[in-house]
């Protein structure tokens, strides 16, 4: 291309952006909210659900935030997230509660009981002002097998404090916790290595 085609080409994408800015600031001048706690729903089949979750729990610590974290179903694996977090004991109050997945544990008394020691210490966390954030890893799975009651559960969401953000995970979200949520993310499966025949690995998977 000659100078006068590149010069060209840079007005157009100039004047493409400038047009672009002009529909981006009215979108943002158009919020009217500085700040509220948010209800985070992060389902679907695909991988990824909790690991988004502690993307934002490490985005949330650099801000000096206090976290919870409270997860159901889940045994006490060992998991990089949770080694590297207890490395913050001053800002993240982790809780494994759960004791493997229902289908693990194949006793469904145990999973209620386990269930209600994590919605208790979930609430309790709720209740704490220097908590901002608040994840409750694998919750939706909790719901899907009714371990716990599921309008209680969604109303003491609503109900919360108005600065607490709160991130819910797993597969199979209730639609009634679907729409009582502020952002909702679908994680869908297009492809995974386990599907050829490749084993969880620490550091990718856990």
């Amino acid at each position: 291309m000659n100078q006068q085609t590149d010069d060209a080409e840079a007005l157009r994408h100039r004047e493409k952006m400038a047009k672009r800015k002009q529909v981006q600031d009215a979108e943002v001048a158009a919020k009217t909210v500085e700040s509220k706690g948010l209800l985070m729903v992060h389902t679907g089949p695909g991988k990824g659900k909790s690991s988004a979750a502690f993307g934002l729990v490490l985005r949330a610590l650099g801000h000096d935030w206090k976290v919870g974290v409270v997860q159901f179903g889940k045994g006490a694996w060992q998991t990089g997230e949770r080694k590297a977090l207890e490395r913050f004991p001053d800002l993240v109050s982790w809780h494994t509660l759960g004791e493997g997945f229902t289908w693990e544990t194949q006793d469904r008394a145990r999973d209620v009981a386990a269930a209600a020691r994590a919605w208790d210490k979930a609430k309790e966390l709720m209740t704490d002002p220097e908590i901002k954030l608040l994840v409750l890893d694998e919750l939706n799975i909790t719901l899907r097998y009714e371990h716990l009651p599921l309008d209680e559960v969604v109303a003491t969401l609503v109900a919360r404090r108005p600065d607490l953000h709160v991130i819910v995970t797993g597969r199979n979200a209730k639609p009634e916790l679907v729409a009582a949520a502020d952002l909702v993310t679908e994680m869908q499966a297009t492809k995974h290595h386990f599907a050829a025949g490749v084993k969880a690995q620490a550091g990718i998977e856990f």
